[in-house]
């Protein structure tokens, strides 16, 4: 049987009947449990044990250009945070934060329990959503006037074509750019926060449109309608642009907590 460690979801902080709706989640190892602050009471971190095999240096690197398990990781660790966020607040972490064992992340939950509750207390009441834009250059494009055409030579109307694929291209970067500016009003009016994100390309992308824009907003809950309304209508009127809505998550944008995870078993953690 595989050595265990101990992987770390999120901190949180602790509520009436927190442990006992943790322990039903499925999460990436072993069932999911809290480990307890003896320094603050009010604050938890969220764990499972795993298989050490899975998260030393050499396999780990292995797993992180596997998709399939990568992704399966992922939304385990996603779903975990997600589900206590409905209960209490969460500070996520990242992805294979691993300790040797609980009482290696206790102590660390200790060390650190001042930031952590710090950091809660910012996040308290807060959501996050992601907002894309995307862009489609490839718009059609009129083809020449069949009078003018005619009286061009083929390499005159193929650059007639060209020229006029181009200026479209344009219009489409120009629209998604008023569509950025929509959304960051709606930011400024609404939310309290701004992330920014590579725009996602090749295995990430969704789509066959270009993502131009991807941005996490913070926002309190009770304001939060009025920014998705306000941001999910910033691409009305604009031609080949689409904005994207996604939400509301924990707020793992805004999370900016560094736990010192151990390292694998044999090398530091990815």
């Amino acid at each position: 049987m595989s050595e265990l460690v101990t992987y770390a979801y999120a901190v949180a902080r602790d509520a009436d009947g927190l442990a006992e709706y943790a322990a039903t989640l499925t999460g990436v190892g072993e069932s999911v449990a809290l480990v307890t602050s003896d320094r603050d009471a009010s604050i938890v971190l969220v764990v499972s044990r795993v298989g050490a095999d899975d998260f030393q240096e050499s396999a780990l690197k292995r797993h992180l250009e596997d998709m399939a398990w990568l992704e399966a990781v992922a939304r385990a660790h996603h779903s975990v945070i997600d589900a206590l966020a409905t209960r209490t607040d969460v500070l996520p972490l990242r992805l294979a934060t691993i300790y040797l064992d609980n009482a290696r992340a206790r102590e660390v939950l200790d060390d650190r329990a001042a930031v952590f509750d710090e950091q809660l207390t910012r996040l308290a009441g807060h959501i996050e959503w992601g907002v894309k834009i995307y862009a489609d250059p490839s718009a059609p494009t009129p083809a020449p006037a069949t009078a003018e055409a005619g009286a061009l030579s083929p390499g005159r109307a193929y650059l007639l074509q060209r020229r006029a694929q181009k200026g479209v291209r344009d219009q489409v970067y120009r629209a998604a750019q008023q569509a950025a500016e929509r959304v960051e009003a709606a930011g400024r009016q609404f939310a309290v926060g701004r992330a920014r994100h590579r725009v996602q390309q090749g295995d990430l992308a969704t789509s066959g449109d270009e993502n131009v824009l991807n941005d996490a907003y913070l926002v309190s809950m009770d304001r939060a309608e009025s920014f998705r309304s306000e941001a999910a209508r910033a691409a009305e009127g604009l031609q080949g642009v689409r904005v994207e809505i996604t939400g509301p998550w924990a707020p793992y944008s805004f999370a900016a907590a560094s736990t010192g995870s151990d390292p694998p078993m044999d090398g530091p953690s990815a």
